[in-house]
């Protein structure tokens, strides 16, 4: 039997192109930003209704907010030296030479400014209010590898994801249609943040080694391997427990289980995160990503079909 042939690296882009660009920005992380402003819409649906003006405006603030946390990640992981060429995760822009620290630095500033744009007429729409959180998320994204105390190398970072891409996503997604904050935003906020949440889970427990020698003391060099085994199982448990319970206490009818149908999957991806290490938990990430849009979409289903007594 003949030895297989060893697969070929990717090519990648040349450096300065389009193609480079793309490459920081990720667009296999976007699930991230689409998940809560569905659910969230279907909360908004549910209790008070849509505006279809509102909330595309927050679909593209969450694009636009993942996509200049990406350029902030690629740049600033580089400078603080936790990006090498050991590096076991996707490849990065900078750490490559595809862009410059000066390029990626610009294009966030590009990005959130299209960001407070959108901003501003969610301002105009729901009120002051969304000044605060406007800034707040732009802050975080900064800050999570940036600053003199970035979040993701102090054990913040799943603290802040859950916050910002769960219940700051989801509520404000509503409030911006409804006016309002229902009890139900939030009990629908803390699955999306937890599944979200996961991704980043993987991503630091493949980057575990690397990150304790460059400094960065994410949850899981903290928590070492089974701790972080043990978070992802905590969030698993959130994402897939709070429809149960939202049944149970009948503010949901029986369709807000419908996220279940997703529970096979990700069971398998913690079989496989608990078996694999380095560079092959990358298929975990990208797994745990889909799941992200998986569950987001069903939970979002679930809920605009749902009776139950609401967002009281």
């Amino acid at each position: 039997m003949s030895e297989a042939l060893p697969q070929a690296a990717p090519a990648l882009p040349a450096p300065g192109s389009t193609g480079a660009w793309v490459l920081a920005i990720r667009p296999k992380t976007l699930p991230a930003a689409f998940a809560p402003v569905a659910v969230g819409t279907a909360v908004a649906h549910v209790t008070g209704g849509i505006a279809w003006g509102p909330a595309l405006a927050a679909l593209a603030g969450a694009f636009l907010l993942q996509i200049g946390s990406n350029l902030a990640n690629d740049v600033f992981d580089y400078e603080k030296g936790a990006d090498t060429e050991t590096r076991l995760g996707p490849p990065r822009a900078a750490q490559l030479g595809l862009l410059s620290p000066e390029a990626l630095k610009r294009g966030m500033l590009v990005v959130f400014t299209l960001a407070l744009g959108v901003g501003v007429y969610l301002t105009w729409v729901a009120g002051p209010v969304i000044v605060g959180l406007g800034l707040a998320s732009i802050a975080s994204a900064i800050a999570y590898t940036g600053g003199p105390y970035p979040l993701g190398y102090h054990g913040l970072g799943d603290v802040f994801v859950m916050l910002f891409f769960g219940f700051v996503a989801v509520v404000g997604t509503v409030f911006v249609q409804t006016a309002a904050t229902p009890a139900l935003a939030f009990a629908a906020a803390a699955p999306v943040g937890a599944t979200i949440t996961a991704i980043l889970v993987v991503n630091n427990l493949r980057d575990r080694e690397e990150d304790a020698l460059a400094g960065k003391r994410t949850l899981a060099v903290r928590l070492g391997r089974r701790g972080a085994l043990a978070e992802y199982a905590l969030l698993l448990a959130v994402a897939y427990g709070v429809p149960l319970a939202l049944l149970a206490t009948g503010r949901r009818g029986p369709s807000v289980l419908l996220p279940w149908l997703s529970l096979p999957v990700a069971l398998r991806l913690f079989a496989r995160l608990r078996a694999l290490s380095g560079a092959p938990l990358n298929a975990v990430l990208v797994g745990t990503a889909k799941l992200v849009s998986l569950h987001g979409v069903l939970f979002a289903v679930g809920i605009a079909l749902g009776g139950g007594a609401g967002g009281s």
